[in-house]
């Protein structure tokens, strides 16, 4: 049986990564992740000429590591929409970087996976297929038609986009596991993501049977992740995630009609935005007060709950005090899991 350690050798345990959030997580940070023994990961969006100037940021980051070198991939991952992007466009890039891991989430069908597993392994055949689901139905589904080497099991704790109905990763992942383990898929190893900003819930993570953990939030609080100012003070301050974080498809409404497929949405901090809506502001005015504040300075964003634009995250958020270094963020990670496990070991 595969372990997660098999397909990422340079990892060290418990093995940490960055979600690949599109237009926050670029060369830089998943470079940062890569070299202190995680898997970083870089988010792709629309445009494949952007990704290429990240993953050649990777590229120039990773050339004096003679050990990452001689790996036959690119020793980050990318994560991709399936739903906006083409399949076509992104082949070239695939092929040209041969990144480790090709993460895809929110296809416009489950179905469309198949298609996108099999043209990635014909371009890049060593790049393992990492698929983020949120229910046990769509994994069981997708482990059958498109064969993935790692299944990401996000619970719905998780900030920025997700099923929309879900449930937190203490039940989603157990019960996942067995079902796949029941119908013969023991072999595809999984990792949790959802609310996990700390050595704590990487240690829990890993009790309820998940070999890796990837955080969102906490990289929101990293010197190397792309993101305003503003944005990132809101993170800092923000406190009692499950009550100034919520889930809907409002956030998606914001800059006009929703294009994500129906069975996500999204969990950001509680903004004026979604504040009006609960008060009975019509959509139209909300779209209009969000297009003016946009195109501001601050593009949006403010601290106090007062900004237009969303701010995504998820309920640990409240555990997210201070910016570090992702180095760091990663290796105390790291070390407070290792202690929290071998202190209930002893129990």
């Amino acid at each position: 049986m595969s372990t997660l350690r098999d397909q990422l050798p340079w990892t060290s345990s418990p093995i940490i990564a960055n979600a690949p959030m599109a237009g926050f997580a670029g060369g830089k940070l998943a470079s940062t992740v890569t070299l202190a023994g995680g898997l970083g990961l870089v988010g792709g969006l629309f445009n494949m000429d952007d990704l290429r100037k990240e993953l050649q940021v990777v590229s120039e980051a990773l050339a004096s590591d003679p050990i990452l070198l001689s790996s036959k991939t690119v020793p980050v991952g990318v994560g991709l929409l399936p739903f906006v992007l083409k399949l076509d466009e992104v082949l070239p890039v695939i092929g040209e970087f041969r990144p480790a891991v090709v993460w895809l989430f929110a296809a416009k069908s489950l179905d469309d996976y198949t298609a996108w597993a099999s043209a990635i392994r014909n371009v890049s055949p060593d790049s393992k297929i990492w698929i983020q689901v949120g229910s046990v139905s769509a994994a069981l589904h997708i482990a059958r038609t498109a064969a993935p080497d790692v299944f990401c099991l996000q619970g719905a704790d998780a900030g920025g986009h997700g099923f929309e109905k879900g449930a937190g990763i203490i039940s989603l992942l157990p019960e996942a596991s067995d079902t796949l383990a029941k119908e013969g898929y023991s072999h595809i190893p999984l990792v949790a993501s959802g609310g996990i900003v700390d050595g704590r819930g990487v240690a829990a993570a890993l009790a309820l049977g998940a070999q890796g953990v990837v955080m969102g939030t906490r990289f929101l609080a990293s010197k190397e992740v792309a993101v305003h100012p503003n944005y990132q003070a809101a993170v800092l301050e923000a406190h009692d995630g499950g009550q100034v974080t919520t889930r809907s498809k409002l956030f998606d409404q914001l800059r006009g009609p929703n294009i994500w497929p129906e069975l996500y949405d999204g969990r950001s901090l509680v903004v004026q935005s979604h504040k009006d809506y609960v008060n009975g502001v019509s959509l139209g005015d909300i779209q209009k007060l969000h297009k003016e504040a946009v195109g501001k300075d601050d593009r949006g964003f403010k601290t106090g709950l007062q900004g237009r634009a969303a701010i995504w995250a998820g309920t640990g958020v409240g555990l997210v005090k201070e910016v570090e270094s992702a180095k760091v963020i990663v290796e105390g990670v790291r070390t407070e899991a290792k202690g929290i496990l071998a202190k209930v070991a002893r129990f």
